[in-house]
């Protein structure tokens, strides 16, 4: 028994440890994205290149042109990595500093905020030096775009496109994320972003096999892309425009996530994206966004970059803050399960008042009861007043 006489302590103790929970995650996920800031992603050892690693032998021994089994390595993929992460977070759960220690660690390595504004950089620098070749160089790092087709304002368009979708996914959605599921959710959405990213594309060999992981990812980017609009629209310099944008322009983009985030950009930066793009010796026409804007020009980028910066840190704050309330809802139904903690509660002195609620008396009927002129009998110690399910109380009262 953790308490005597308290039949209610144990769902109060249960609120109690949940609160604490979600103040370690909440702890962690701060301290992650401090460090993603500090030290963004390293060149070698990333756990998510390990991952991609670990994905792409599994590949080459499932592949088949079949949707069943692009399904099969989906599942064993993604469901693979939440496993692990809640195996892990189950293992730390009792030790408020090693939960919030493990989701720093991991909410680090799914953050590529710090890693998206670097290389977006590098290729505003190449551009305004006039350097064509060093920034089709560069530009492979941000997108899957055939950038010897492109010259400096479409590349410079790119950019800023790639910077508005990255964000929800390599920053917004993993918080989101994290916010719902804790550290299985972190890793569960990096490996489902991970695996689009491999094989969710239309080139003949993932156009069947690589299905699931793409439809997977639409779904669970959904509301990072959202929030990520939302956001954009907030924190923007125009809001109104984003909102205009958004609202005009957002469904016609063919990817249900990525049009929203753009258009929001678009509006809030007041460019006009979208239009024709090139993909590995293949044209696509996707509707313009923000056809009454100006075409992007490079200075754009570091606005896209700063405007990034702003959204992922509101999304920190509405992450963070989410399981911050949730911890004061969980320890105030704690508190009004028992009236205090669980472990903190007094048990009450004999004749200190009505019994607490657990607590079987026994009944007065059968007690001995001292008498004129004869000392009282002492009480044998199997009827003194014990917990209710304790061995004393489930003896017969003959006993």
């Amino acid at each position: 028994m953790l308490s005597w006489g308290y039949r209610g302590s144990l769902p109060g103790r249960t609120q109690y440890s949940a609160a604490r929970a979600q103040r370690a995650f909440a702890y962690g996920a701060a301290l992650g994205y401090l460090a993603d800031l500090a030290a963004a992603d390293p060149r070698r050892g990333h756990p998510v290149a390990a991952f991609g690693r670990a994905a792409a032998a599994l590949e080459h021994r499932l592949w088949r042109d079949h949707r069943g089994r692009g399904a099969a390595y989906t599942a064993l993929c993604a469901g693979g990595t939440v496993a692990a992460a809640a195996l892990a977070a189950r293992a730390v759960r009792h030790s408020p500093a090693a939960s919030a220690g493990l989701t720093a660690t991991v909410t680090w390595a799914v953050l590529g905020g710090t890693s998206l504004g670097r290389e977006a950089r590098a290729v505003g620098t190449a551009l305004e030096a006039g350097d064509i070749e060093e920034a089709r160089a560069r530009l492979p790092h941000l997108c899957g775009r055939d950038p010897q087709a492109l010259d400096g304002q479409q590349i410079a368009r790119a950019v800023v496109e790639s910077v508005a979708e990255n964000t929800s996914d390599a920053v917004v959605g993993a918080l989101v994320w994290g916010a719902l599921g804790g550290v299985p959710g972190l890793a569960g959405f990096r490996a489902v972003n991970t695996l689009d990213a491999m094989v969710g594309h239309k080139s003949p060999r993932h156009r069947r096999f690589g299905w699931a992981s793409a439809r997977l990812d639409d779904v669970v980017g959904w509301p990072g892309a959202r929030l990520t609009a939302v956001l954009a629209v907030l924190a923007g310099p125009d809001p109104r425009g984003a909102w205009r944008v958004w609202r005009q322009d957002g469904a016609r983009h063919p990817s249900p996530n990525a049009g929203p985030v753009e258009a929001s950009f678009a509006g809030a930066l007041g460019v006009r994206l979208g239009g024709t793009l090139a993909y590995a010796g293949r044209a696509e026409h996707r509707p313009v966004l923000g056809a009454g804007n100006r075409p992007v020009e490079v200075r754009d980028i570091e606005r896209a970059v700063r405007l990034s910066r702003r959204v992922g840190l509101l999304a920190l704050a509405a992450a963070v803050g989410g399981r911050l309330v949730w911890a004061a809802v969980g320890a105030a139904k704690g508190a009004g399960a028992g009236g205090s903690s669980p472990l903190t509660r007094p048990f009450p002195k004999p004749g200190a008042g009505p019994r607490a609620p657990g607590l079987c008396s026994p009944s007065p009927s059968y007690l001995p009861q001292p008498s004129a002129g004869r000392r009282p009998q002492e009480v044998p110690p199997s009827r003194i007043a014990r917990p209710c399910g304790t061995t004393a109380h489930n003896h017969r009262r003959g006993a």
